[in-house]
């Protein structure tokens, strides 16, 4: 083939060759580990490694997936237990749906085996076969639920970027999509290095080809000269070239191209003109092995006569173990933390391509982009093949994970410590932290405190006094007394200490819907399915007070600080100013209007945020809308449910929204970018919920009460606690004792 002369004819010789062999043979089974074993699928396939790949034959058994590569490297027969195996991931292999990878540990960096098949059909049979088997895959890790736990602090900064990489088909294994990690530090030439200083930075809200910015006005006026299709950069962020010692036929490459120092390649980055690279984890890892020259190779000499040796660090680093301490630490840092988010938008996001990444000064050429080629329609054999490797050799942008704003990591505050001015800045425009609030992550032993009994959930009492479906509940402070709402019409007060029924008042002939208490206890306040709030007095016995404010049922109503809140199917949601009289006789009080929220469809329910800045509502359509009730304006709209949003609840420190609907998904919302992070699903509705943050537990249709473990992913608790659908749920804030009840 090496004789022909044409790239595209040697190509297509040996890639004759190959099928034709791989077709004549098959996997010699005499080299399954147990003589039982039952072949399920056998596919031709290459295995790929970081300099070559070699094709064979992969089959997989009841018990383990083998690969046999022609030319016995790295060895005649790899093979991996399927019990053994703990992640695997599709993969696109020169931007096609070719590749799968296994990891048999927990560790994301380096994989047991990933392999290329020559069809699609290969590689989802392979994935899927193995994904039923285990019964500890989880679909269920997927970029939002990762975003979860990081927001939280359950995963680190690289830990995060690692699965991110993952998850966008970058892999140690295929130089031509390695796994990018950003430029952190901006000092290399200081001999003390100061973490706490912003300035030793980079800037994390541009890429590396924007930092300079007379290199980006050359760039810029170039582009704009440039026909369709533009670009900016000639060159990627991450390619081969970078990694591999020599792409020039079989020898190391120029001394003065090689990676020589930090300091150089950090400048090279910054100012060159074909130079745009970020970084790779090994910069963040234990590894020091790629900083030095162990084995002592002779990889020549630079123009000013250094023999090129041990890569040169920084002042500031006293070894190459040093070093990567404190780049680990520096990815570590809070103001990394506090802005990690702007460079995932870049590299995983909404400002990978398209406006945001023109705006973003972020466009790279149209073959590094998923979707930028389709190869199979290129007929030309030498056309193909040079494209081939143009998007191989060339870079390639990660498969987008985010198409709007990622949040940012929920860092703890305190008052008593001096916060960077852009940390306070983005704070002081935020609803989510009103004043001078700042949220305290909630610790081990708070939770322990709070929700330490949820999962040991167990029928106390069981009283019926409704006759028809239960709509609304709530406990006194002293938690003697229970009061509940009904489809029945009546509003009921129930005494736990005698355990009987001690009011049952009914203001109309039309369902009641909820009910609250006012502080104090003096006052119930109910909602109606005939247009009205309704107020009653316990002390006197007698309805106090009637507020007509809708032209359609009333939903859920909410009340703090002398304010009234209501949703209802005439698609609005009021808020209202006003005292009620607290004493029979008097001259009721009139209720002011303050704010409208209109809406496009009825409102079902609504919540407050603790501090009552922001207001949440869900309809029958299923959108989750967010309110910021300083101005009364619509924050984010977000369609994530299939049906009516049955329930809503905000998380203690005000970051996140959980919603539940008629089409059984648990959702989770971002406040601060309105993004959906997590979705857990369920085989019917979840009505009703109540949640720390972390755990949650929701009421069912069919009577269960579900404990739902957030970060997990996963259901980690049933109890079987009613024979019908449960409608609502209070519990109270020791968690020591709970109020609830069905219909």
């Amino acid at each position: 083939a090496s004789c022909l002369d044409k790239l595209g004819d040697q190509t297509a010789m040996i890639t004759a060759i190959l099928q034709s062999r791989l077709a004549r043979t098959s996997f010699d089974q005499n080299r399954f580990q147990n003589i039982s074993e039952k072949l399920h699928m056998e596919y031709k396939a290459e295995m790929v490694t970081p300099l070559v790949t070699n094709a064979g034959h992969v089959c997989i058994t009841d018990t383990n997936l083998y690969f046999r590569p022609f030319n016995g490297h790295p060895k005649p027969v790899v093979q991996i237990t399927l019990q053994d195996v703990r992640h695997i991931y599709k993969r696109r292999h020169g931007l096609m749906p070719l590749g799968l990878e296994v990891f048999c540990t927990e560790d994301d960096l380096c994989s047991d085996i990933y392999l290329k098949f020559y069809e699609p059909q290969g590689g989802d049979d392979l994935y899927f076969y193995i994904a039923t088997y285990l019964e500890h895959h989880v679909a269920g890790h997927t970029a939002e639920s990762y975003m979860l736990q990081w927001q939280r602090g359950l995963l680190s900064n690289y830990q995060y970027l690692l699965h991110l990489n993952n998850l966008a088909d970058r892999s140690c294994n295929d130089l031509s999509q390695y796994p990018v990690f950003p430029w952190i530090i901006h000092d290399y030439s200081s001999s003390e290095l100061d973490l706490s200083n912003p300035g030793n930075f980079r800037d994390l809200s541009k890429p590396v080809g924007a930092l300079n910015k007379e290199r980006l006005e050359r760039l810029l006026t170039r582009y704009q000269e440039m026909p369709e299709p533009k670009f900016m950069y000639g060159s990627h962020y991450s390619s081969p070239g970078y990694y591999m010692l020599c792409l020039q036929n079989g020898r190391f490459d120029n001394a003065d191209r090689m990676f020589n120092s930090i300091a150089e390649t950090w400048k090279n980055s910054l100012d060159g003109a074909t130079d745009f690279k970020e970084l790779i984890p090994e910069f963040y890892g234990d590894d020091v092995s790629f900083l030095v020259n162990s084995l002592k190779l002779d990889l020549g000499k630079r123009q000013g006569g250094q023999m090129v040796d041990d890569v040169e660090l920084p002042p500031w680093a006293s070894s190459p173990e040093d070093f990567l301490q404190k780049s680990k630490d520096a990815l570590e840092s809070n103001y990394v933390s506090e802005h990690l988010h702007e460079w995932i938008d870049l590299i995983f996001g909404y400002k990978q391509k398209g406006s945001g990444a023109v705006g973003a000064h972020n466009v790279f050429h149209p073959l590094t982009y998923e979707g930028g080629v389709d190869l199979n329609s290129i007929q030309d054999p030498d056309e193909k093949v040079a494209m081939l490797t143009q998007i191989l050799e060339f870079g390639q942008t990660p498969k987008q994970l985010f198409v709007t704003p990622h949040p940012r990591r929920i860092t703890p505050k305190f008052k008593s410590l001096s916060q960077t001015s852009s940390y306070n800045a983005s704070m002081a425009d935020s609803p989510v932290s009103p004043g001078e609030e700042c949220f305290e992550d909630l610790t081990e032993e708070s939770k322990t405190l709070a929700w330490n009994n949820i999962t040991k959930l167990q029928l106390h009492e069981h009283y019926k006094i409704h006759k028809e479906a239960v709509t609304g509940i709530t406990v006194s402070r002293n938690g003697s007394s229970v009061f509940t709402t009904s489809q029945d019409s009546t509003l009921k007060m129930f005494s736990k200490e005698s355990k009987m029924l001690q009011r049952s008042i009914s203001f109309s002939n039309m369902a009641s819907s909820s009910c609250l208490l006012l502080p104090g206890d003096a006052t119930v306040i109910t909602s109606s399915w005939d247009n009205n709030v309704y107020f009653y007095s316990i002390a006197f016995g007698r309805w106090q007070d009637t507020l007509m404010g809708h032209d359609d049922a009333v939903g859920k109503i909410c009340w703090h600080d002398n304010r009234l809140y209501s949703a209802s199917w005439d698609s609005t949601v009021k808020v209202w100013s006003g005292v009620p009289a607290e004493m029979p006789g008097t001259k009721r009080h009139h209720f002011d209007l303050l704010a409208e929220l209109e809406h496009d469809v009825s409102v079902e329910t609504i919540s407050l945020n603790p501090a009552s800045t922001l207001l949440v509502s869900g309809t029958k359509e299923g959108t989750v809308n967010i309110w910021d009730l300083k101005t009364a304006t619509l924050m984010h709209q977000i369609p994530c449910h299939s049906g009516i949003v049955c329930d809503t609840a905000f998380s203690p420190d005000s970051r996140h929204v959980l919603s539940t609907g008629a089409d059984g998904c648990l959702n989770v919302i971002d406040v601060q970018t309105g993004m959906l992070i997590s979705s857990m699903t369920s085989d019917e509705p979840q009505r009703c919920l109540v949640w720390d943050g972390n755990s949650i537990l929701s009421g069912r249709q069919s009577g269960e009460l579900l404990v739902w473990n957030l970060l997990g992913a996963k259901i980690s608790e049933r109890t079987q606690g009613h024979t019908c659908a449960v409608t609502c749920i209070w519990m109270n804030e020791q968690c020591s004792s709970r109020g609830r009840q069905i219909t």
